[in-house]
């Protein structure tokens, strides 16, 4: 807890976060709609809340640039081309303002889901080619969540129904290795734009520990039982649990002192 109150804002931001994301099940329609929203923003903020306090300001813009922007772009080329994912439409009118089909909060949602992985690649591995590798796994198992969660709500469709994975058929086997790639991509970029900054001192990762932990148990535990996914809900707790299994173990090894998470 202490390690969590050391970093009061984004620790806020996460604790909105939850609760928010706990209402989702018990919401429909437009109100489900502006949930989602919320839910999207509430991620990047805590985020980029916690890169700020952590890396500064000059961080935390940067990582929003790299993520969000590569984020728009492949979901702007992805929509027109079918690539790098597959063939697929967002709804129209359902999350906001869009910019050539894509909602201007999907970006958003591209930085507050890669972030709390980004720094749990950092804790799990100190080289470089071995965080940007688990950087791109861990956005995979995400995905394994978030698309079966977002379909289902008819978020978005997808052309390819029947091509997908043993029980979600619907979303095509493309997806997973556009997710990668542009996993990769991103985190090739954040690698070089964390040696341009410092840690501040006392700095910990308590905050996107804990919400990688909570979207990792949580969406399980949310598909399985409250949403009606127990195939996603398989699937994605194998996904995330790449990194997921462990960070358990590097946190019962640790017990949570400043040394690991510092």
């Amino acid at each position: 807890m202490r390690s969590l109150l050391r970093h009061p804002v984004p620790a806020a931001f996460a604790a909105l976060l939850v609760a928010v994301q706990i209402s989702y099940p018990l919401t429909t329609g437009v109100t489900r709609d502006r949930v989602t929203v919320i839910v999207v923003l509430l991620s990047a903020g805590t985020a980029l809340a916690h890169a700020v306090a952590t890396r500064g300001f000059r961080y935390a813009a940067g990582f929003l640039l790299i993520v969000s922007g590569i984020g728009l772009l492949t979901e702007i080329i992805g929509t027109a081309t079918g690539y790098p994912f597959g063939c697929y439409d967002y709804a129209v009118d359902r999350l906001g303002p869009a910019l050539a089909g894509v909602p201007l909060v999907v970006p958003l949602a591209w930085t507050g889901g890669l972030y709390p992985i980004w720094i749990v690649a950092g804790i799990l591995t100190g080289r470089t080619a071995g965080r940007i590798a688990l950087t791109a796994v861990g956005a995979v198992g995400w995905d394994l969540f978030l698309d079966p969660q977002m379909v289902a709500d008819d978020q978005w469709t997808w052309c390819d129904t029947e091509s997908g994975l043993p029980g979600l058929a619907h979303i095509p086997l493309t997806n997973y290795p556009g997710w990668f790639a542009v996993g990769l991509a991103m985190a090739v970029l954040l690698t070089a734009w964390d040696r341009s900054t410092t840690r501040r001192a006392g700095a910990n990762d308590a905050v996107p520990i804990a919400v990688f932990l909570w979207t990792w148990l949580g969406s399980a535990l949310a598909h399985a039982v409250f949403l009606g996914l127990p195939v996603s809900a398989a699937y994605g707790v194998v996904g995330m649990g790449v990194l997921g299994i462990p960070l358990l173990r590097v946190l019962w090894r640790s017990r949570i002192p400043s040394g690991t998470l510092a």
